[in-house]
């Protein structure tokens, strides 16, 4: 597949903090790639870098074959942007932001109000333009915020943590729309921290302390764990650790004081865990590989952990 984003080595300083370290992913044409780390680990600094708010310290990136760094106009001419923080004028209403919007690239009369028209159906919003935006719905809001992103018609969309500060139907409605707009031939990249929404991407690739630690479709990041995950919680987890890595031909390991296994079958092993170490455990579950797995296995402590 064609790529639409290819980032080379970029790297990026906050002084004496290394926020990114030699990052290189591709993003291919009609995707949606899921960019996928904790706060702080890194996502953020490459999203103002893709977004052209911040040059970085070392490296390059290419959008459409365009030098981010040296063409920014004509790559944002091409990208849609929506941040996590919103950027809608409050005190306006839904139209006349996006009329706003589509001043700045330079569009005027009919044309725009075409595209405004356009948009407002496509996200259901055709029965809220004249609403004043502070009265939305968050949603709602964030519709209005993707709509004002493709007025100018971008090819590749960006977009920071969308489901920030929404309800669990408003995110469902929001993956419905980004499914459509890759139906639709554009390309979308965005930053999360949250597994159920990276699982909805097509490749993921996870970040950790400004590092690309893994990267590919979901299914087959979760196949690299293999077989099953146990999860146990102990009187004594230190001891009983030592106990069953002892006793058992593999190493479970500790994790903010519960016992992790990862083992084909594991439903096999879970009788046999509570009959050599009886009364030593308090609770046991079991569960297939998740992206979360994925991490603990890349970086050794949970995704919302402190690392």
């Amino acid at each position: 597949m064609n790529s639409v984003l290819r980032t080379i080595n970029l790297t990026h300083r906050y002084g004496e903090r290394l926020a990114l370290k030699g990052v290189n992913i591709e993003v291919r044409s009609g995707e949606i790639f899921g960019l996928l780390g904790p706060n702080g680990g890194g996502k953020t600094t490459l999203f103002r870098i893709l977004s052209t708010l911040i040059r970085p310290s070392s490296g390059s990136a290419e959008l459409f074959g365009l030098n981010i760094l040296e063409e920014p106009t004509a790559a944002r001419r091409r990208m849609g942007v929506v941040f996590q923080s919103p950027s809608l004028d409050k005190k306006l209403r839904v139209v006349e932001n996006l009329r706003h919007q589509g001043s700045l690239y330079g569009m005027r009369g009919s044309a725009l109000q075409a595209r405004i028209d356009d948009l407002l159906n496509r996200f259901h919003l055709a029965d809220r333009a004249r609403d004043i935006v502070e009265t939305l719905s968050g949603g709602l809001q964030r519709r209005v915020e993707i709509a004002k992103s493709l007025l100018h018609s971008p090819e590749f969309l960006l977009l920071d943590e969308p489901s920030t500060g929404l309800d669990p139907g408003a995110r469902i409605d929001l993956w419905t729309f980004l499914g459509d707009l890759r139906n639709q031939g554009v390309t979308i990249l965005l930053t999360t921290h949250l597994m159920d929404e990276a699982d909805r991407c097509d490749r993921v690739a996870i970040i950790h302390k400004g590092e690309i630690v893994a990267l590919g479709e979901p299914n087959a990041l979760r196949a690299q764990i293999g077989g099953d995950v146990i999860t146990i919680e102990a009187k004594d987890p230190e001891t009983l650790l030592s106990r069953i890595n002892a006793a058992f031909p593999f190493n479970a390991t500790l994790l903010e004081g519960r016992l992790r296994i990862e083992k084909e079958n594991g439903h096999q092993l879970i009788g046999k865990l509570f009959e050599t170490f009886p009364g030593e455990i308090e609770t046991i579950t079991l569960g297939k590989p998740t992206l979360e797995d994925v991490f603990i296995a890349k970086t050794g402590h949970r995704l919302d952990g402190e690392g």
